[in-house]
Formats: C-alpha cells, structure tokens, sequence
C-alpha cells in the first residue's frame, strides 16, 4: 500500500540538481458506503511555480484494469467518457479546486459501479517531462448496511416525570467500523433552528453532552445506556419544559483509511418522537360514569368514579362512595376498601364488589340489583397533601349525583324447541335443543314425552334444577344409568336432551317446559319465587332400518384378462350406525360348478359387526392376492382380486345382516339382506405378437456362413417369453411340405427336428438369442442342398396368477429364400506360345503359370503333355491330325505324383529325368535332365481344379491348358569327355579310385614319419600328440556327368 504523500528524490543529473514533479493522491484502499458523498484529494508539487496546475481523472475498472474510463478534467469540459458524462453534466461528480496545485474530486452519490482504481493525472506545464505525472488510489464501494430505528410513539408527560427512549443500531459490515449514537432534541415551532444535541456515545466510546445538559448529565439526569449489541436507552429524570419538542436517534459508521484518519462513511437518524410535558398542576376534578341508569331487578350495576389530576401515584386520595346520603364503602390510598354495614353481607355472598381499578379509577359494582337499590350514588374523594410546616390539608370534593332506577322483575322468557332433525334413523343420536330466552334470573327445566296422538298423559323424561341437579324418571333411570339418555345445559339459554340409540319406540311428542326463579331477600334468610314458566312441544319420528336396509353389489369390470384386477363393491344401505351395525359376507361359486352340479356358494371373507375381518374356507387361486376394504362410513365394502386367473371366474354374492345393540350391550339381530349375483369372467389377454414379416433372398457359396434372422416387433407383455420354431421348404424336393429343423423352448432349451437328423444338420446349424426379441439361425459350412425356403414361427407364452404357463398365440416371420451355389470357375492357364531349342543332354525347363483361380482354397492337378509326330529328315512337319499326344508328368491335388489325370510312362524315382517344383500356389515347372533327341515336340499342361465340398469330399471344378512349348534337341559329335561320362565303368576308374589309392599312400607316409619322430624324442611322444590327422578327402562329382569330378576339402577336413 502507499504510504499516502509519495515523496520522492533523485540523484543529480547531468552534473546538476534539477526539482521532479510528484503528484499525489489521498492513500487507499477508500472504503465508502454506496450511496454515500466520496472525495479524493490529490496534490502536485515540483513544477514551474507561477502556473496553475489541471487536473485529470479517470479510473480503472476490476475485470478490466488496463482500459481507461475517464471521469472529468478541470481543463476539457468534454472529457468524460458516455458512462459518466450524464453524471458529471448533472454535478453529480464535480473537481473542487482547493488551490493553484491541489484539488479534491467529489461523487455526491457513489455506486457500486464506481469501485475500482482511481487516477489523477496532472498535464505537464513544464515544457520538460522529469518525475511523476499521475498517481492512483483505489476505491471499494459496499453496500449500506447501517439501520436506525426508535418506536413511532407520541409522548405526553408530566413535569417531573422520567422519560425513557431506545434507540435500535445495526450494522452488517465485514470491514471493521466504529458507531456513533446520540440523541438530539429539535424545537417544534421553529423548524429552522438546528437541533440541540443531548448525548452521544462517539465512535471512540466517549459520552459526551451537548453544552445546556452538561450539568444535568453530571447530576445523573441524564443518561445513556447500551442495553444490548444494538439497543442503545436514553433516560431523562425529572424531565423539564425545555425538554418538550421532537426527539430522534443519529447514529453514524465510521471507519479508519489508511492514513489513520477516521470517515463516516454514512449516517441515518430515525423517525422523530413527539414529547409535550405538561407543567405540574395540584388541582383535581371528580367524574362518575356508568353505562346505563335504568335497570331491572337482578341485573347488575357498575359505576366508576375517576380522578383527573396530575402525578397521581405521588398524591394521596382517599374514595367514598355514598348511597342516599349512607356509606357503602370507603377506599384509602392502600386500596382496601372498608364496606358499610348493610353491605358487608352482600359483599360476603359475591353480590358486591368494590376496588381500585387503576391510580385514579375506582369501581362500585352491584350484582343482583333489588328494588330498594334504586336512588342517588355519589363519589367522594379526599386528599391528604403535607405542607412544607409539617402539618396535613384534606381537600375534598364529590361528584354529581346519579340516580339509578331499579324495576321489578317480570319473566320475558320464550322457550323454542328444535330436534336435529325431525326424522331420526334407528340407532341414531336424538338431540333436542330447548332454547330460552330474554332471561334474567335462574332456571329449570323439566323434558317430558307422550305418544304422537297425545291420547295417553305425558311421561317425565328427566328435569334440570335451577341449581344444575339433573334427576331422570324411573321409567328411563335404567337407560340413562347406561349413558343412553342424557341431559344437559350448553350454554346459558340453551338445554339438551340426547337419546342415543334411538329406538322405534322413542318415537312420539317431546316438550321442554322452562320456569323462572327469582331470588328475594338476604343470608340467612333467603327465598326463591317462580315469576315465570313457558313450554314448546316437537314431534320426532323414528326411522326403522329394516325399513330401508337394502344390499347391492356391483362390478366396473364383469371381464377381465389373465393378471389384471377386478373389484367388486357391496353396498349397504342406509349409513353405517355404531348402535346397529352390519355384518357383511363375501361368498363365491367358481365358474363351471354350477352347471356339474357341485355348484355351491362359500365364504370368502365376512366383515364382522366389530369392525374385524374373518375368512372363510373358499380361497382363491394361489398367485392371487385378495384385500378387502370398507369405506368411512361403512356402506360400501369392497373385495379387490389381483392378478386374476381361471380361478377367479365365477359368481359372487354379497349378504349382509343388520345388528342392534341394546343399552346393557347385548346384540339382537334385525334383518337379513342378500344382493344380486355378480358374474366374472376371466380371459386371456388379446395377443399383441407381431413378427418382423419381411421377405428376402440370400445367395451364398458353398461352405460359407448363412445367417437368417427372426425378429419380434411387438408382444403383448413385457413378461411374455416366447418359443422359436425354425422351418425350411426344400427348393429340390418338389413339395410344399415344411420340414421342422429345430425348436428353441421358452426354457432355452433345444430341439432338433428330423429333418436335421436326415441331413446330418446337427453340427452345422446354430440357433441364438440375440435379445429377448431377436433370433438368430445360421448355417455353418453351406452346402448346395441347403438351398431353400427358410422361416420361424413364434409362439407366445404368458404365465397365468397361478403359475402355469399357457400359449397365448402364433406368428410367422417372413421367408427367406437360401441359394447355395458353387464358386464360379475363373480357372485361367498362362496360354503364351514359345519355341525352345535345347543342346542335347541339356535340361528342358516347362513352366505353367495360372493368373487366376475360383477360390483361395482351391487345389489343382497338373499334367504335362507333348505331342510327336513321327518323321524323316527329309520330311515335313507333321499335321495336328497326324501328332501323338503323350502324358510326361502328373501329379494330383492331393500332392501325390502320378495321381493325376494321366499315367506317364516314366515313372518318377530316384534314376528319373523329371525334376518337379512348386515355387508358388500358382507356379508350377517340369524340368528334363539331359534332354535326347526324342523329347523335342510340343508340350502343354494341362490343369484341374479342386475343391473341398462342406462334407469333405473333393470336386472338380474346371479344366483349362495352357499353351503349346516347342521343344527343339540339337545333336552333338561324340568327344573324350562324352565317350568318359557316357561310361560309367570308365568314368569311375578315370575319376574315382585314384583319389582312395592316394589317400591311402599318403596316409602311410604319416604314419611312418610319426614312428620316426617318436623314437627321436621320446619326451614328446609320452606327452604330444599326432601332428597331423588325415580325413577321408570329400569327393564332389555332378550327377550329370557334364563336369569332372573334382576333389575338394572342406573346412573341417584337417585338423
């Protein structure tokens, strides 16, 4: 970071101390609030003194610190960029010139769009650049977080009161700041005074006064205390006039740049407080009040005395109250009140009531007024002040009368009998309401019940007494000790009568006869006087349920497939009632019994009275899950099957018994129901199997691979598997008969046909599953009797709930047409015709060339042919008709010599002329060794080809000859070499047994010289060993006898 003011030294230049020009900034990083009024000082010295110095600035923004924005110049009016020239047009950023060479940027709202570096650049006024030019300082810009807050309330207090205010402060800043709190008071009447400070808690946590509140902080009147992390409490004893006026809460966030000094970064003040004292007045006044002054005996009466004075919880009144011209009751300053004498007795009972409701309310109330209570209430209020002698003052002051009329009693009541409802079903709730009204003192109430003729006298049900004592008649005392008949008081004008369980005999007239009571006189001496009596009557009919009990049963689904779900729901009317429930049973006939006659309904499941669930010994199939379920209300009962199968079919049949349960909880049963027969009938599902039907041809050679495909497109479940059938139509057997050549089962296992028996198919054919849906037949090693018409036929298996597979349908694939035929011969021999002409015993080289071949695993025979027409020296060449075709040499495509197609009449052996070779798969030569006169005529040869049929057997599949070689054999004279090599005697006796009859001499000669050399030196001979070794000498001849045999020795030969 800088330091703040760069000041900075050079060292002499050229030979001379020259002044530099530095520019300086206010020391960064800046940290302002957004929103708040920022300014940056910057300072040039160093330059040509006499001239006034610009100010440029500009700033660089965080994600793009190398571009220059500029803001505004004290020279260019023009010099912001777009993005701050509307606020610098608008002075919302301005340049304050402070002197000739310093200035102070101002930006009057600062944006979070602003942070970044700032810099002030000074143009040169030297006409010489030396020193610094510009200087930057950077500018972090934060959000306002700062809150200010006091209760919106308006104050009203009394000279010498206390006052206490809360000022709430918080602040969400990461960066360290301080607070500053005080409290200010500003004059109501003259807005343009400024406001008076009180205290303040500064942001070095000193507590400091304005100037009038120093002495009455010093006295502790004044105070201020931080009661939490943000509430601050100001407290005013003895609060004064001058106080009045509209108090307020300023707190401001200062935080500390990095030169030390501190900056209020931002301030705010909270809504003001309204505060008006009123001046201390030692007068009171008297007022009673009451909502109404015409009563009626038994109502209540309450009247409220209050004192208006100031500072009433530091003076002491003492009340009266007084009723023509007779103490009821006095109230000092403890508040407890001393009654008079005719009151205590009332006071005693709870009629009476008299206390002190707040310092200056007092409260006389009378419960149960009497007549005689009628006449004039007043309040009197006395009070006890000391002087400054020592001595007391009583004051006292009484209020106006009241007068307060009381009337005698008359009963007003109605009485209004309701039943909820008028028809109630058997076993249901009977509920009469009696409601009284325009009461004003206790009642009773007596339930009564007669037949709906009124021919017989009414029968007491049960009474409530005016007290709450509930007595029930002997005819009903059995049913009503079971809870069965109750009555009761819901509200203070309202009676109940409840019959649970309502019985056919309820049924009739009910009344509900309301008396009033009054009581008259005191303790001990007390009466009670009926002053009213009023009766309604209301007829209430009773619903049998026999008479409505109806059972039926329905189905949304009368069919259903294999695996999907069937409800059935029973329905029972009318509602469930807990009084008389019902009992209902599930009972089937299983599909085909009926007509065997073994058709029988069985139990299922029975829903017992209580709620429980009990099965019976029909069950169903064993994949099949049953749940039965009844609803809220108990009328409709629901058996669910799921995943059904063949033995869900069937009829099925709901009954239901209908129950009443009497009050000492014994059961009677009412009625018997059964519904309508629901027939269900379960299928299998409609067959969604679709097979790829796509027709094709193939055409294969013999021994290749031929793939045919079976495609599923569609099934009718995800869980369907399915079993593959492949067939073929013979092309060759004239028929239209299919032959089945092997069965794949849904299992995975396999099954061969017999007609793959009959065509040793077994080992060629292959069946796979490539995926459930897709199949695969492949023919290994094709043979040309594989030809034909090829498809599948799928079939499709479901599992039934009970776990037997079934077939659920059939398709077929498309053909496809398998051709099977024999590569095509391209057999070529090289056909190019040449003239050779040999010397006699020279050897005769016959090559034959084939460029092409049907097939890479294609074996040939070769057969070299000459034809030779006998002639004369004299003569001419013979005709084609007149030459003689005759076989050299063949050998076979099993590679065996005169296995061909022909028979030479030289046989190959060791003494043969005929040399073979095999350079090639496709070059052959014959080559005769020491070529005579009658070889020469025209050679060819002649080739087969071979192949290996897919049973092993060979085949021939084309012929073809090469061209013709004429072979011509110049004679020669007879010479020493010739007459040596065509005798064999001769030749051995010339060349052979004189090298044997050397070696033997020459190895004599050795041996003699090594006796020698022994006998000389018997030291050696002990120790030394032979000088020299003679091997047999390695004799090298041609077989040809063209050359002589030469003698050679090889390496090895001595040692």
């Amino acid at each position: 970071m800088a330091t703040g003011v760069l000041l900075v030294a050079f060292a002499m230049l050229a030979g001379a101390a020259v002044a530099q020009r530095v520019v300086t900034v206010q020391s960064g990083p800046l940290i302002r609030t957004e929103g708040s009024h920022v300014t940056i000082w910057c300072n040039v010295t160093g330059y040509k003194e006499g001239l006034e110095q610009d100010f440029e600035w500009s700033m660089y923004l965080p994600s793009a610190p190398d571009r220059e924005i500029r803001i505004v110049s004290t020279a260019q009016p023009n010099y912001a960029y777009a993005v701050y020239a509307q606020r610098v047009n608008s002075k919302d950023i301005y340049v304050e010139r402070l002197s000739r060479d310093s200035a102070m940027l101002h930006i009057t709202k600062v944006q979070a769009k602003d942070q970044g570096l700032f810099e002030c650049y000074t143009p040169n006024t030297d006409g010489r650049y030396l020193g610094s030019y510009s200087a930057r300082t950077n500018l972090t810009v934060i959000a306002d977080s700062l809150t200010v807050s006091a209760p919106a309330q308006t104050l009203s207090k009394v000279e010498g009161d206390t006052l206490q205010l809360t000022c709430e402060v918080s602040r969400t800043t990461m960066q360290h700041t301080h607070l500053s709190v005080g409290w200010y008071l500003k004059a109501p009447d003259d807005a343009s005074a400024p406001p008076q400070e009180l205290l303040t808690l500064s942001k070095d946590f000193v507590l400091r006064s304005g100037g009038p509140y120093r002495q009455r902080m010093a006295a502790g009147d004044l105070r201020l205390d931080k009661t939490s992390a943000t509430s601050y409490r100001l407290t005013i004893h003895t609060l004064q006039p001058v106080d009045q006026g509209l108090l307020y809460c300023q707190a401001a966030e200062w935080i500390q740049d990095a030169d030390g000094s501190w900056f209020a970064m931002t301030r705010k003040q909270s809504d003001k407080t309204p505060l008006r004292i009123q001046p201390t007045d030692r007068d009171f006044s008297i007022q009673v009040s009451t909502e109404r002054r015409s009563f009626t005996a038994g109502e209540p009466l309450e009247l409220r005395c209050t004192i208006e004075a100031q500072n009433v919880l530091e003076r002491f009144f003492m009340v009266s109250w007084v009723f023509s011209s007779s103490p009821v009751a006095v109230v000092g300053p403890s508040a407890v009140p001393v009654l008079g004498t005719d009151y205590v007795a009332r006071e005693a009972a709870g009629h009476m009531t008299v206390r002190k409701e707040s310092p200056n309310v007092h409260l006389l109330k009378l419960q149960h007024l009497r007549p005689d209570d009628a006449g004039k209430y007043i309040c009197r209020v006395t009070e006890r002040e000391k002087t400054p002698t020592g001595d007391f003052i009583d004051r006292s002051k009484r209020s106006r009368n009241v007068q307060i009329t009381v009337q005698p009693l008359k009963s007003n009541i109605t009485v209004l009998l309701s039943s909820n409802p008028s028809e109630v079903p058997e076993g249901n709730v009977m509920q009469l309401t009696c409601l009284v009204q325009s009461t004003t003192g206790p009642l009773s109430v007596v339930w009564q019940w007669s037949d709906k003729q009124g021919s017989e006298p009414a029968q007491r049900l049960a009474s409530l007494d005016r007290d709450g004592t509930v007595r029930h008649s002997d005819a009903y005392r059995e049913r009503s000790s079971y809870g069965e008949i109750r009555v009761e008081r819901s509200g203070p004008d309202t009676f109940l009568l409840s019959i649970y369980n309502v019985l056919p005999g309820d049924e009739g007239q009910y009344s509900c006869t309301a008396t009033e009571w009054f009581q008259s006189g005191t303790e001990p001496e007390l009466s009670w006087e009926q002053i009213g009596e009023k009766s309604d009557t209301r007829v209430v009919t009773v619903k049998t349920v026999e008479s409505s009990f109806v059972v039926s049963a329905s189905s949304r689904t009368p069919s259903v497939t294999y695996g999907d779900s069937f409800d059935l729901l029973c329905l029972v009317k009318p509602r469930h009632n807990p009084r008389v429930p019902t009992s209902v049973t599930w009972r089937f006939m299983p599909a085909g019994t009926e007509a065997s006659g073994d058709g029988e309904f069985k139990e299922l499941v029975t829903f017992t009275r209580e709620g429980t669930l009990q099965w019976g010994e029909q069950l169903l199939g064993l994949g099949t899950r049953t749940t039965v379920d009844r609803s809220h209300s108990n009328t409709n009962f629901r058996l669910s099957v799921t995943r059904a199968g063949r033995r869900e079919a069937g009829k099925y049949q709901c009954t239901a018994v209908l129950w009443r349960k009497n009050y000492d909880n014994s059961w009677s049963r009412v009625a018997n129901r059964t519904s309508n027969l629901l027939g269900i009938g379960v299928f299998q599902p409609d067959s969604k199997l679709q097979v790829l039907k796509k027709n094709q041809s193939l055409v294969n050679l013999e021994d290749s691979r031929v793939r045919i495909n079976c495609s599923i497109t569609s099934q009718t479940s995800p869980d369907s598997q399915h079993a593959v059938l492949w067939y073929v139509r013979r092309a060759a057997a004239g028929t239209e008969a299919d032959e089945l050549l092997l069965r794949i089962e849904r299992s995975g296992s396999l099954e061969y046909g017999t007609y793959a028996d009959e065509e040793r198919l077994r080992r060629r054919v292959q069946a796979e599953r490539l995926s459930p849906r897709h199949y695969a037949l492949t023919l290994n090693r094709a043979e040309s009797g594989d030809s034909g018409t090829y498809y599948c036929l799928v079939e499709e298996w479901l599992s039934d709930p009970d776990g037997a597979w079934y077939r659920l349908s059939r398709d077929t694939s498309g053909f496809t047409e398998v051709l099977v035929r024999q590569p095509e011969a391209r057999l070529q021999v090289e056909e190019t015709e040449s003239n050779v002409t040999v010397p006699e015993s020279g050897p005769i080289r016959l090559g034959c060339s084939i460029p092409s071949q049907s097939s890479r695993d294609s074996r040939f025979s070769v057969s070299w042919y000459v034809e030779r027409a006998e002639e004369e020296d004299d003569e001419p060449l013979p005709t084609e008709e007149e030459r003689e075709r005759e076989c050299v040499f063949s050998i076979g495509h099993d590679a065996i010599f005169g296995n061909g197609n022909c028979s030479p009449r030289e046989e190959a052996g060791p003494n043969s002329r005929l040399q073979f070779e095999r350079s090639a798969s496709d070059q052959y030569s014959l080559t005769i060794q020491g070529a005579r006169p009658t070889d020469r005529g025209r050679y060819y040869c002649h080739v087969e080809e071979w192949l290996l049929n897919p049973r092993n057997a060979w085949y021939r599949l084309a012929t073809n000859n090469s061209g013709f070689m004429t072979v011509n054999v110049l004679q020669q004279e007879s010479t020493v070499k010739s007459v040596v090599c065509s005798n064999e005697a001769l030749f051995y006796f010339v060349f052979f047994y004189p090298f044997p009859i050397f070696g033997i001499l020459l190895i004599a000669l050795l041996l003699v010289r090594f006796k020698n050399r022994n006998n000389n030196k018997s030291q050696e001979g002990k120790n030394g060993a032979p000088l020299l070794w003679i091997k047999e000498p390695h004799l090298s001849y041609s077989p040809t006898c063209l050359d002589p045999p030469a003698l050679s020795l090889h390496p090895g030969s001595v040692d």
